[in-house]
């Protein structure tokens, strides 16, 4: 099942700490603190109690969501990219 990884950690060493495990795991980045990607049962309990060491006893929030298929398939998009223009700012 995918697994979405949102946290809020001030801490910038430990962030970064967090950002690699999410990584390491095969997960992809989709937000600046947000991963997603499929994960086992086991998998997804290694991770959690990775990034509950991690994190200590330091400050922060770290949330671990499961969607299934039907659930992923529901979900909704907005992305704008700030390097695209538009073409009714164009100057001709």
């Amino acid at each position: 099942m995918v697994t979405l990884v949102v946290y809020d950690i001030p801490d910038d060493r430990v962030r970064y700490r967090i950002s690699e495990a999410c990584k390491d795991y095969g997960l992809e980045r989709i937000q600046y603190s947000a991963f997603m990607g499929e994960l086992n049962t086991n998998k997804r309990e290694e991770l959690n109690q990775r990034l509950r060491r991690t994190l200590g006893l330091e400050e922060g929030d770290i949330r671990l969501y499961v969607m299934c298929d039907k659930d992923l398939r529901l979900r909704k998009e907005i992305i704008n990219e700030s390097n695209v223009s538009d073409p009714s700012t164009e100057n001709n």
